[in-house]
């Protein structure tokens, strides 16, 4: 066999495999129209809460799931409620401590299509140095270049050690937080 023609078959063969192997695309959350939030209750008063400084690093592609990934980063100091004694509590030792571990995070790298544009994002919180894995159910719709999606998730903060003395117990706080997400990004050029 020629060198040309053994060029060609390796060409050949490599090429569907360049395909499948090529990076999915990043995308950029838009701030604006984005929220992380939080749900609990207090002595049986619901109230919600949202951080307002977080980011994520997204590469997804729902025909690329072995590649795609996600890392989210949270500023826990930035957690507010609106009301003002809940707010300068939660950045505390007894709950986020903020000072001994600013940031929470969550990666993924294992994706699951569920159908009609449910997925699964399985990976790793970790929240006041406390990493446990977590499954992340959620929604996507992609048009052209702009993607939204939407997830909620029940998570059991006692897990994480949130809620030190007397907030221990689930008494007066429930131990699972509902953490939903609202996110618009658009593809990196």
């Amino acid at each position: 066999m020629s060198r040309v023609a053994l060029w060609m078959l390796a060409g050949a063969l490599v090429s569907p495999l360049a395909a499948t192997a090529a990076a999915p695309p990043a995308w950029i959350v838009d701030k604006p129209s984005s929220s992380l939030r939080f749900t609990s209750s207090m002595a049986g008063e619901s109230f919600t809460g949202a951080f307002r400084r977080w980011d994520a690093d997204i590469r997804f592609d729902p025909a690329n799931l072995a590649a795609s990934s996600v890392t989210a980063t949270v500023d826990v100091a930035s957690a507010a409620t609106g009301n003002p004694d809940r707010d300068q509590a939660l950045p505390t030792d007894t709950f986020l401590d903020a000072p001994a571990y600013p940031r929470a995070t969550f990666v993924a790298r294992h994706f699951t299509a569920l159908g009609g544009g449910r997925y699964q994002a399985d990976g790793v919180l970790t929240l006041r140095g406390v990493s446990k894995p977590l499954s992340l159910p959620f929604t996507l719709v992609i048009q052209g270049g702009q993607a939204k999606m939407t997830s909620q998730v029940a998570i059991n903060r006692l897990a994480f050690g949130v809620g030190q003395g007397e907030w221990k117990a689930a008494t007066t706080i429930p131990a699972a937080v509902t953490v939903s997400v609202a996110l618009a990004a658009r593809r990196a050029p």
